[in-house]
Order: C-alpha cells, then structure tokens, then sequence
C-alpha cells in the first residue's frame, strides 16, 4: 500500500474537502428552512418543502459520505505512517477532528428536527453555528503546515481573533439585515 500512499493522500484531501463544503452549506439551508417555517402560507410550505428537499440531498449525498471516505483514506495513512500518532501537533490535530465529528453529529440532530418541522433554534443561531467548521477547519489547517507546538500557540490566538472578528462581522451585518430586510 506504501506506494499508493500520495493517491490516498490525495483522496483524503478531496472527501476533507467536500465535507467541509457540505457542513458549510448545510447551516445557511437551516438558516433559509427557519426563515420559511415563520412565513404565511402557501410560502411556507413551497419554500419548506424545497429546502428539505435540497437539505437532504446535501446531507446524504454529499455531507455523510464525504466524512466517512474522509475517514476511511486518514486511518489508512494512519496505518501506513503510525509514527505520525506520536506526534505532538497530529495528536491536536486529531482532537480538532473528534470535534468535528461531534459538530457533524450535532449538526445531524439539526438536520432531523428541520425535516419534520421541528423548529427549536433561531435563524441566527444557525448563522453562528455556520462558523463552528471555519474554526476547525482554521486549527487543523494551521496545525498541519506549521506543526510547531510555538507556532501553534499563534495559530490558537489566531483563531480566536478571527473569532472575535466573525462575531464582529455577524453584529454588523444583524443591524444592517435590521435596518433592510432585503440585505
């Protein structure tokens, strides 16, 4: 297997990737199927309908296989390269990943209270879970290239001010959606 290792790499890259598209996507389609749930009919159950539609078609055609093939080619090179668990920065890294699989999991039960209508968060709570993966994607990121216990101390900081400044950016663009709905 040793000589497929970059293709596995590869595979592994790609499926990261379209998970995290998925997770990024699948928070704006709440924030959209929470906003229709409160509109007057025929509205609500038009636009209702579609989102669940385009939400569940995200989620068990994109999102879940991508997670799980992402898995599958990370223990594979896992198991071709087990040096790379005594690592201090892939042992990090690999916390950041049980945190995304916990977010993922978290965001399924979302997933399943929106397809039957059970509606129990705000569309703005949703917006500030839409950033959850952007923080772990930014850690594992970071965790990976630098792989330096120093540079990854500037790395945490690092996000926690891009926390501070996407909090920042939700305030602001809360009042100007305040003021022009149709922002």
């Amino acid at each position: 297997m040793e000589p497929y290792y970059n293709y596995i790499k590869a595979l592994h890259l790609i499926f990261v990737i379209t998970w995290f598209a998925g997770l990024f996507y699948i928070p704006r389609l709440f924030v959209y199927q929470i906003e229709a749930f409160h509109k007057p009919s025929p509205e609500k159950e038009i636009l209702g309908k579609q989102l669940k539609l385009m939400a569940k078609r995200l989620w068990y055609i994109i999102t879940w296989p991508s997670a799980i093939l992402a898995i599958i080619f990370a223990l594979l090179l896992l198991h071709l390269r087990p040096f790379l668990l005594e690592l201090s920065w892939m042992q990090v890294k690999l916390g950041f990943v049980v945190l995304l699989i916990i977010y993922h999991l978290k965001t399924h039960i979302y997933f399943k209270q929106l397809q039957v209508d059970d509606v129990r968060k705000t569309s703005n709570f949703m917006r500030l879970w839409n950033e959850g993966a952007t923080f772990i994607l930014f850690a594992v990121i970071f965790l990976v290239l630098v792989k330096s216990a120093i540079n990854w101390i500037f790395g945490v900081i690092g996000i926690l001010v891009l926390g501070i400044l996407l909090m920042l950016g939700f305030k602001v663009y809360k009042r100007i959606r305040d003021k022009n709905p149709e922002a």
